[in-house]
């Protein structure tokens, strides 16, 4: 979900792909959260008051022509320093991830080496064939002229017929070469057993029998060239064809300039500071897994702890009052609000039972689920708080406007109402996050400082969000702005 709850849009970027290519005719990491605020003290010094935000970063957003600009000057840059074809350059780029001056410097100390990790060259040729005037294919086993036969530099020759065949089927059924993290197809491997010569691309595109297949594996090669770029992403917005560029690759919030979806640039999955990347995944995985065990807690309604009456959660704010007793409790634990402001932090903080390795298996099991539970349970509410107050915003902008057209104050006037309602959203999403990093955290003072941290926040979100709810409802009185009005915020 966007944070700052702006709508998507988008086109067919298959479209985008074929208007611009007939006009112009890596492992992942970790990622970096544990050094994520890291020299953000000495930026504070050096920044004018109330202009440093922590969390920005630089990033451009490049259209396909654009991106297509850019990664062509680099490959006829390492096309030249190599002295190979800019296909072959291709793929060497894809190796080792656009990383060109390494690139450069590692060819100039082992020009051999480097071509033969980029699985380009052979490490050994096989016998020549040049004196042999009629020889068999080795797939379909059939003789043939020397002439119809062809070769990668590894020498493992085979029909033009065979060749057309397995480059056909790979494209057209989007099989590629496995990596450790995805599919590339920017070098489909040579069809001799254990070789792992790739071919470049004009070497295929000849062999592929009709345009649509061409057409398809180009996207397939554009792809792979901005995946495997170190400092490009494809947007992650459904058709979306905007490529994302930074200086220096993080796990970083970045928001595509056409869809405005808002994605971590490292991972592409949303944006989830303080959590890591492979956290994230983790947890993603897990909560997959375990959806079905988790259905329970995601009902929207729960008795209210005076007069159990049932009470449907309609609003963001933690903090409920009965509609029938008026009785004010926490809506997690269902603890009575007014002794709850000093012991808040408890609501947040998993209790975790000291001699459970003492105990059955099963017994350790149980723990392990009601752990899980305790922290998806909190992670699913404030996700479910954001959708509501993605509704309240929107509620204060048509209030705002209605306002404004009545002559009941200007723009500036009710500012601050949508202002607060942005940075809940943005306080809230962060905070949701912050629960699958603590799931993961080992116990300890360190985790224990943590919770502090994110109690602290979360009761200041819950006031915010209380205060958001009921800000909209409070009116001028006699043609000027009341001390009221602001509810408090």
């Amino acid at each position: 979900m966007s944070v700052d709850m702006s709508s998507q849009a988008s086109d067919s970027n298959e479209e985008d792909f074929e208007e611009e290519d007939n006009e112009g005719a890596e492992e992942e990491d970790q990622g970096d959260m544990t050094y994520y605020y890291e020299g953000v003290a000495g930026d504070v010094e050096q920044a004018e008051p109330d202009t440093f935000d922590p969390e920005e970063y630089q990033f451009m957003c490049l259209t396909y022509r654009e991106s297509q600009r850019l990664l062509t000057e680099e490959v006829n840059h390492v096309s030249s320093s190599l002295k190979v074809s800019p296909a072959v350059a291709k793929l060497v780029l894809v190796h080792f991830h656009w990383q060109v001056s390494q690139i450069i410097d590692r060819y100039k100390s082992n020009s051999s080496q480097l071509l033969c990790e980029a699985q380009v060259q052979p490490i050994t040729t096989c016998r020549s064939l040049t004196a042999v005037a009629s020889l068999q294919c080795g797939v379909c086993l059939q003789f043939v002229r020397r002439d119809a036969l062809l070769s990668l530099p590894c020498q493992h020759s085979f029909c033009k017929s065979c060749w057309e065949q397995h480059c056909t089927v790979l494209v057209k059924d989007g099989i590629g070469v496995e990596s450790f993290t995805r599919v590339i197809y920017s070098g489909i491997s040579c069809m001799a057993q254990d070789c792992s010569l790739q071919m470049p691309e004009d070497f295929v595109l000849p062999l592929l029998p009709s345009e649509e297949l061409k057409d398809k594996y180009r996207r397939y090669l554009f792809r792979d060239y901005v995946e495997s770029h170190f400092q490009l992403q494809l947007c992650p917005g459904a058709d979306c064809p905007i490529v994302i560029k930074v200086q220096e690759p993080r796990a970083r919030r970045v928001q595509c300039s056409r869809c405005n979806e808002v994605f971590c640039f490292k991972c592409r999955q949303m944006y989830h500071a303080p959590t890591d990347c492979a956290t994230i995944r983790k947890w993603l995985t897990k909560c997959a897994d375990d959806s079905e065990t988790a259905n329970y807690i995601s009902a929207h309604t729960k008795d209210c702890p005076k007069c159990n009456i049932c009470i449907e959660k309609n609003g963001g704010c933690n903090h409920m009052q009965c509609s029938k007793c008026k009785h004010d409790f926490c809506w997690m634990c269902l603890g009575d609000w007014k002794t709850h402001g000093s012991e808040y932090y408890e609501c947040s903080r998993y209790k975790e039972n000291p001699d459970i390795v003492n105990q059955s298996q099963q017994a350790q099991a149980r723990e392990a689920l009601k752990k899980y539970l305790f922290y998806f349970e909190r992670w699913e509410n404030h996700n479910k708080s954001l959708q509501l107050e993605a509704q309240t915003y929107q509620r204060i902008q048509e209030k705002i406007h209605e306002r404004v057209m009545n002559n009941l104050g200007t723009w500036i006037d009710w500012q601050y109402m949508q202002n607060a309602a942005k940075l809940l959203a943005k306080c809230r999403y962060t905070l949701q996050y912050t629960y699958p990093y603590a799931y993961y955290m080992e116990s300890g003072p360190r985790k224990k400082l943590f919770e502090y941290q994110q109690a602290q926040l979360e009761a200041e979100i819950e006031n915010l969000s209380w205060k958001v709810e009921r800000a909209d409802s409070y009116e001028r009185v006699e043609g000027e702005l009341n001390a009221t009005d602001r509810g408090g915020l």
